[in-house]
């Protein structure tokens, strides 16, 4: 009996006549040819890991710690992989939400509570900020001390009134 692989289907939504083939590999990965339209590509196009040179198992588990202990900082410091890095490998799961939430719940036996936890980190950390902060926004000096703002008195008039003064 022999094992019948699986083969990816044709990334090119034009082709017409999808006939996809194994074409070698290269730098270690599997290559396919596409008979149809004549495309080469290799397995994980399409994916969060398209393009990317680390193993998908350290991809993989530095996502799940950044999802159960909810901080990339934690995530960076158990990895060994940037911060940087892991927030792009948040925002590539983002583009792929709907699949990469059926292989969590699949093969990571993740509850929907955990997952719905997940997306909600990732969600706060790739939304840039909406709201612009206002022009004076941190001058707390203007209503706590008023005195501040005017302007100084010259140095020579101060000091011979304090003077006579005295």
């Amino acid at each position: 009996m022999t094992a019948t692989l699986s083969l990816p289907t044709c990334p090119n939504p034009a082709c017409e006549q999808p006939h996809v083939i194994r074409n070698g590999s290269s730098k270690g990965r599997r290559r396919y040819h596409c008979r149809g339209c004549g495309r080469f590509f290799g397995e994980t196009e399409g994916t969060p890991m398209y393009r990317l040179h680390t193993p998908v198992a350290e991809v993989a588990q530095a996502l799940l710690v950044v999802m159960r202990r909810g901080s990339l900082r934690a995530a960076e410091e158990i990895t060994g992989h940037k911060y940087e890095t892991i927030g792009a490998w948040l925002r590539r799961a983002s583009e792929h939400a709907e699949a990469l939430t059926a292989i969590l719940t699949q093969d990571l036996h993740l509850s929907t509570v955990e997952i719905d936890e997940f997306w909600s980190f990732v969600r706060k950390k790739t939304v840039l900020p909406t709201k612009q902060m206002p022009a004076n926004a941190g001058d707390a000096s203007c209503k706590i001390a008023p005195a501040a703002l005017l302007p100084p008195a010259p140095l020579g008039a101060s000091a011979t009134s304090s003077l006579s003064e005295r």
